[in-house]
């Protein structure tokens, strides 16, 4: 628990009230307002939340002006380099790195959790062929809750902890039969003899037809591209998931919110905005011109994946990122593909530029993330439903958290109310 030691005054007309302040283990000191309404007869105004702690949480910080992120305490440098996904997954969901017996078990858990039922095939058949994986990803999930009957029971231990499991492990299942259905492809099935990024990365590439065997350079970036994006603290889609289990919701229902949510371009999209950028420059010799677009303050254009809400300096995601992406590019080739050759040249030109490392506006994970799936073939359609899959570990790590925090009640946030005060209601004809 946090310290309380500390307090805040406020004054309020003739009124003094003092509130409580929590004390983190990292981060800014937190006033406690929960008892402001009966004590002040006010609420408080904070669109967007961004100056609102909604909760309190062991999992995931971040200091956006150092340029940090640690879950539970480590540094994601060091996770997405010495570590791998489903180790990162177990941490965030119990809070420790496991033994080698733990995570022999943990591991072994999730593959054989895979495979989606069979009747699941015709549910994504309903969909028209063109649909957007998202839209398929939206439905499915929340109808696992529909195939799954026996993890629905949010207050029995066991069955959240089945229903954690589930969804970490059907979800890479769920995002590439989505992708396979939208390209008019058969559906692979997963296998236990590969790892949880090789089986993802063979369920959207393998065809019946010929053997496909995974590269493993691409299947260590599409590990990293799992473990950087796995939890990002109180973000949108992570406040949605949190949000719908308030309600007692079952677990598919929560995190096929979570999805919704971040299907939003402003959230999940930003990869693909910034490859739809870099496909815009179109080629090499025109990088100069857009740069002095992002630099003139009249022009509403914006480099995308340059610079982050979060972090006021360099993004600690990225550097890991930028590594795989150069592996990745090595080992694809970029002389044939000019959105490579322009997402290259641009990081160079922008890097050097005092105006970008004045500003701080430095590339971060999403810049990297698009270039690294675009060279492997994804389509921009799948770059969220990659981001869903990755981050699925980090809401339901959130939801389980909730869930067991004794404290914890419906949400419902109040407003600033600015309609029509209380007025009669006028007959028809008298209007």
């Amino acid at each position: 628990m946090a310290d309380t030691s500390k307090t805040a005054k406020l004054s309020i007309a003739d009124k003094e009230i003092e509130l409580p302040i929590h004390s983190p283990t990292c981060g800014p000191d937190v006033v406690d307002i929960r008892k402001l309404y009966a004590q002040g007869d006010v609420f408080t105004y904070d669109p967007g939340f961004t100056s609102t702690a909604a909760c309190e949480s062991t999992i995931t910080f971040i200091d956006g002006d150092k340029g940090e992120l640690l879950h539970r305490g480590y540094p994601i440098d060091q996770l997405a380099s010495k570590s791998h996904y489903l180790e990162v997954c177990y941490l965030l969901l119990y809070g420790e790195l496991p033994s080698a017996e733990q995570l022999e078990t943990f591991e072994s858990t999730i593959t054989n959790h895979t495979m989606l039922h069979e009747q699941m095939q015709y549910f994504f058949r309903g969909f028209r062929r063109d649909a957007h994986p998202m839209a398929i990803m939206v439905g499915v999930v929340g109808a696992m809750a529909a195939f799954y009957h026996d993890s629905t029971d949010i207050s029995d231990p066991h069955q959240r902890e089945v229903a954690s499991h589930r969804l970490i492990a059907k979800m890479p299942t769920i995002a590439a039969w989505a992708y396979k259905y939208s390209i008019g492809q058969p559906f692979v099935y997963p296998r236990n003899d590969l790892t949880h990024a090789e089986n993802f990365l063979h369920m959207c590439f393998a065809v019946p037809a010929e053997e496909y065997k995974v590269d493993p350079i691409l299947s260590r970036a599409m590990d990293r591209i799992f473990t950087l994006h796995a939890d990002h603290e109180q973000n949108a889609s992570t406040s949605t998931v949190r949000l719908a289990s308030s309600s007692g919701a079952n677990p598919f229902a929560c995190i096929a919110a979570g999805v919704a949510c971040l299907w939003g371009p402003a959230h999940g999209g930003a990869n693909q905005a910034c490859l739809e950028m870099l496909k815009e420059i179109g080629s090499v010799d025109r990088i100069p011109e857009f740069i002095a677009r992002a630099k003139d303050k009249e022009d509403p254009f914006r480099l995308m994946g340059f610079g982050h809400r979060v972090y006021k300096n360099f993004d600690p995601r990225a550097k890991v990122m930028k590594q795989s992406a150069d592996e990745v590019l090595d080992l694809m080739g970029i002389e044939n593909n000019p959105v490579l050759q322009v997402a290259k040249e641009l990081e160079r030109q922008a890097l050097e530029d005092p105006y970008f490392a004045d500003k701080k506006l430095f590339p971060n994970v999403d810049f990297y993330s698009g270039i690294i799936l675009e060279a492997m073939g994804f389509p921009t359609s799948m770059f969220t439903p990659i981001f869903a899959l990755s981050r699925t570990v980090g809401w339901v790590s959130q939801w389980k958290e909730q869930l067991s925090d004794p404290g914890h009640k419906i949400g419902r946030p109040r407003q600033l109310y600015t309609g029509a005060p209380y007025r009669d209601y006028v007959e028809v004809e008298d209007r």
